[in-house]
């Protein structure tokens, strides 16, 4: 891959100065910070960053990137009154062709608003592969495994699991991670779950969950089980593996305390959670105890973006205002939430920060706007001023992606067109 090196731009972690620098990148990762200009860079490509802000990527650490083709269908309704009678119904429809072009879709829309990497749980995930391969993003990706209503226990749904680890962990050089993904205690056995705990020690890999989302959640796993979700997942194992917890809304102390000692992470959806009124997750207190607390967006159904820009702020203004206390999450924590430890709940110690020898996964936001200015403080601007379309390049395992908001790999129209006729399909609008 050819050298690049940007040049006059301000990094996030300079602090009041941000003096101008250049930085080099090579073989994938950031080989040279400085504010002279690196030898070894001749014929390299160039890209001049005056008045652009140069941030580690963003990492949406939950989403179902092809329930796009979802968005603003089942509005306003609580979570199982949503998935049971509509999303399910209308997913039944769903065919691999509709989720390759979904997941176009949402690649698009997280590229565009400073989005480099992704945690996705869904179906037909071979396709999905194809659109991480294609597009050059980063993803770690899993087949949504379930036992419930299936006259095989989940079987099969276990198996292709199980294959696309085999197939895709590793590849489309590194970019593409795998974890076996059941879906939830509410649709998977305890046999089942036992069986994908087995699969992941065989494989090697870490499983990402959904986990204490609802208080019925909560209640149901209590009365069925005899432990909360958290404390039942880790009764089976599942925590030992190396766990990636989506949402933890309903984490008793107890449980935060359990997830810090075995190291879990959790993807906190304070948008999604607050749509489908789920509740708001203990994160402060989860912070506290040591927890790795990234953020995510939820699907484009539940949210209804990808924008992580709108979940970093989010989360610091929700989390203010529920403690009634201003210093609760500050905007660098916020940040820290949406980039480094995006990273480590998808497994990487190089990645979501402006390092030499770290992935280079980075972003150009242009400061070149109203709400760019006065430039007090660089981290309060973005996480409290700016937008998505704020987004001018983006550059993944150091290749340029996006280049002045446009994307390098991806027929805009083409996406558009084809996900607005198979919504309607499936829909039946």
């Amino acid at each position: 891959m050819p050298k690049l090196l940007l040049k006059n731009v301000e990094l996030i972690t300079d602090g009041p100065a941000y003096p101008k620098k250049y930085v080099g990148i090579q073989d994938q990762k950031i080989a040279y910070i400085g504010i002279t200009k690196p030898d070894g860079y001749e014929g390299a490509r160039v890209i001049d960053g005056f008045n652009k802000l140069l941030v580690p990527g963003f990492v949406n650490a939950h989403t179902h990137a092809s329930m796009t083709l979802f968005r603003s269908y089942a509005d306003d309704l609580q979570l199982m009154e949503w998935l049971q009678n509509m999303i399910w119904p209308a997913e039944a429809g769903l065919t691999p062709e509709d989720c390759y072009w979904g997941t176009k879709l949402a690649i698009l829309e997280m590229l565009k608003s400073g989005t480099t990497a992704f945690a996705d749980m869904y179906f037909f995930m071979d396709e999905t592969a194809r659109c991480i391969e294609e597009t050059g993003i980063r993803a770690s990706i899993g087949r949504c495994v379930v036992s419930a209503g299936c006259a095989d226990g989940g079987a099969a749904k276990l198996q292709e699991a199980v294959q696309l680890y085999k197939d895709w962990h590793g590849k489309a050089e590194g970019r593409i991670t795998v974890m076996l993904q059941p879906h939830a205690p509410y649709t998977c056995s305890k046999a089942y779950l036992k069986q994908v705990v087995a699969a992941a020690e065989k494989l090697g890999s870490e499983i990402h969950m959904h986990l204490s989302e609802t208080q019925q959640e909560v209640k149901d796993c209590v009365n069925q089980q005899g432990l909360t979700p958290i404390a039942y997942a880790d009764s089976l194992g599942i925590l030992d593996q190396g766990a990636l917890i989506a949402h933890a809304v309903w984490a008793t102390p107890a449980e935060i305390a359990l997830m810090a000692r075995k190291k879990a992470r959790v993807a906190h959806n304070p948008q999604s959670n607050l749509k489908l009124a789920s509740g708001i997750a203990p994160v402060t207190a989860m912070l506290d105890a040591g927890v790795t607390v990234a953020l995510g967006t939820d699907g484009a159904s539940s949210n209804n973006n990808l924008d992580m820009l709108e979940e970093c702020r989010l989360a610091a203004l929700l989390h203010k205002g529920v403690n009634r206390d201003p210093l609760a999450i500050p905007a660098k924590t916020a940040l820290a939430m949406a980039t480094v430890n995006g990273a480590k709940a998808l497994g990487y110690d190089n990645l979501g920060r402006l390092e030499v020898g770290c992935l280079a996964d980075l972003v150009l936001y242009d400061m070149d706007k109203p709400h760019w200015h006065p430039r007090n403080d660089r981290v309060s601007l973005l996480v409290y001023a700016a937008n998505a379309m704020d987004t001018d390049t983006v550059i993944v395992n150091g290749r340029v992606v996006l280049e002045k908001g446009q994307s390098c790999y991806i027929d805009t129209e083409k996406v558009y067109a084809e996900c607005e006729a198979r919504s309607r399909r499936l829909m039946r609008v």
